[in-house]
This record gives C-alpha cells, sequence and structure tokens, in this order.
C-alpha cells in the first residue's frame, strides 16, 4: 500500500493533474496521425520497451538530463494516465492485462527536455503518447460524463486559511534552471525528494495519512486529493500563486485505485478523518456536488514487441 501510494505521488509530482474540465459534446479519437496528416507530435528519437517480471509491486517514471526518461515496473494502465493525465476512475475499457502486466521503458528524446511548471503538459507527457500509439497500438476517445465530484473551496467566510497551509517560500521553477545550469544545461527536474517524514519544498508526496506539498498551485493540491477520495476534486477557492501544505489524517476508509490488492494500514486513532482534516489544518472544504468529467475509452490496444 505505500509503495502504490509513493508510486501515485510521483506521478503528482510530475504534473499529472487530471481534473475534469472537458465541456466538448463530442468525442475525440485519440492515436498517432497518420503520414501526410501535418506536423507528427512530439515523440522520442530511440525508446526500449521490455516487460518486468520482478514481481515487486514499486514504479516509477523519471525524467533525467539529456533527455532521456526511464519508466520502471510500470503496468500500462499507469503509463497511460501519466501521458493523459488522467485518474484510475477516468480510463474505461482498459483490459485485464494492462494492469497486471508491468513494463521498463528507457526512452530519449532529440534533445534535452524543456521545464514545464506544475499543471502544465510536459512534452515529455505529448512523447509518451506517440510511443503508446506505435508500439502499444493505442487508439482511444475522450468521452464526458455528469459523475459525482468534490469542489475544493475555502472554509472561512474572510478567507484565512488554516495553520498547515501557506504561500509558498520557494521558487521551484527558479530552483529547476539553476540545477539545470549546474548540470551543463541539462534540464533538470525540482530538488531531490526529502526522507519521509521530512518537508517536501517542491513537489506533492502522498504516504499512508501524511499529504505533503511544496511550492504547488492549489489547482494540483485538488489533485492530490483526487487521488485519496478517487473522485474528481475541482478547484473552485479562488486562491492564485503557489503553496505549501502538510496536513496528517487517519486512512480509515480511504480506498485505494482499482487492481489494488490489500488493505489499508492501521490506522492511528487519534488522527481526523481526511474530510475534517482539510478544514481544521488547511481551512479549506470538499463539497460534493456533480458535474462534468472527462473520461478515456480505450478502443485498442495490444502487448506491445519487447526489444
Amino acid at each position: 500500500m505505500t509503495k502504490r501510494l509513493l508510486v501515485t505521488a510521483a506521478l503528482l509530482a510530475s504534473a499529472v493533474s487530471a481534473i475534469a474540465h472537458a465541456q466538448q459534446a463530442a468525442s475525440s479519437v485519440l492515436a498517432a496521425p497518420a503520414a501526410g496528416q501535418g506536423a507528427s507530435p512530439p515523440a522520442f528519437e530511440v525508446a526500449s520497451v521490455k516487460s518486468n517480471k520482478s514481481g515487486e509491486m514499486g514504479a516509477r517514471i523519471q525524467r533525467q538530463p539529456g533527455g532521456r526518461v526511464i519508466a520502471t515496473n510500470m503496468p500500462l494502465r499507469d503509463l497511460v494516465q501519466f501521458a493523459y493525465q488522467m485518474r484510475p476512475f477516468q480510463l474505461e475499457a482498459v483490459p485485464d492485462w494492462a494492469v497486471s502486466t508491468r513494463y521498463d521503458i528507457n526512452a530519449k528524446a532529440a534533445e534535452d527536455i524543456p521545464l514545464t511548471p506544475p499543471g502544465a503538459t510536459a512534452p515529455e507527457m505529448l512523447m509518451l503518447r506517440s510511443l503508446l500509439a506505435d508500439r502499444f497500438k493505442l487508439v482511444a476517445h475522450t468521452d464526458t460524463k455528469q459523475l459525482p465530484i468534490y469542489a475544493l473551496t475555502v472554509l472561512r467566510a474572510d478567507g484565512r486559511l488554516g495553520p498547515k497551509l501557506a504561500v509558498a517560500t520557494t521558487d521551484c521553477m527558479a530552483l529547476a534552471k539553476q540545477a539545470a545550469g549546474r548540470a551543463g544545461g541539462a534540464a533538470a527536474g525540482p530538488p531531490p525528494p526529502p526522507a519521509v517524514g521530512d518537508r517536501v519544498q517542491c513537489g506533492l508526496r502522498i504516504a499512508p495519512g501524511r499529504l505533503s506539498a511544496g511550492g504547488f498551485p492549489m489547482s494540483e493540491l485538488a489533485n492530490g486529493l483526487s487521488a485519496l477520495v478517487q473522485r474528481p476534486v475541482i478547484d473552485r477557492t479562488g486562491l492564485t500563486g503557489t503553496y505549501d501544505a502538510e496536513m496528517t489524517f487517519s486512512m480509515e476508509a480511504i480506498a485505494g485505485p482499482p487492481g489494488l490488492a490489500g488493505a489499508p494500514p492501521p490506522s492511528d486513532p487519534n488522527l481526523p478523518s481526511l474530510f475534517t482534516a482539510v478544514q481544521e489544518q488547511l481551512g479549506l472544504k470538499l463539497e460534493s456536488t456533480r458535474g462534468p468529467v472527462q473520461m478515456l475509452v480505450i478502443d485498442r490496444v495490444e502487448p506491445p514487441i519487447e526489444d
């Protein structure tokens, strides 16, 4: 359970924001365009895809200097989530093997991948979409459904925030650019993740009973909460800029993503529920409502030919 939650946090820290903003009435087909249909989408220069038979549960995806992206022990479902910025509950018609079979991907772009701020669609996401269409023959389309969602709002009428939520004191993009300069111009990510229990300076990390965020816009904090409640969370706080947040809560009654076996770890009875913690510690509120949720429907996908 701990490993899987940490994986979810890693995807979040890579700006995997998948909240339902789609309003279009018609669905659109998502696949690599055929030759002659205009400019080609971003793609890796070279890529290797191999199945991972280690039996381990941990998984990760990393961007490295030199335009390299490494995915380790990741199911296809999680690769699709990362590429299209979707949550598990936003994917439909996913075959069983796309959850149970895990893959290692070693891909390299033609040049360094530029930095993107939290919430933006990173170039490596677009490149991974091309890889999924080419190597996994992925074809999908989007659809919009009216489903239960949560709206994240400010709790107090005077706008005062909770004791564990404050305007960020760190410029994470500036730190990343400094790191890129020290690396000779190669694109670098935020500072490395701190030890478990330490404050997160840049990024967002979810561990059992704890959410820690640094230098994130409120929309990305909403996205992190979405991973916990397994329902879209829409940012309606009206808060701009970036924030630091620390929150501890009981894991009781929090379900893991579909396909995750096992129960949550034992919960501290002295900790508040997630919904209470959001109010008491962050000064925010999760309000249940309904709204449009963008879905990604898998039309076709095949196991890859490995190399």
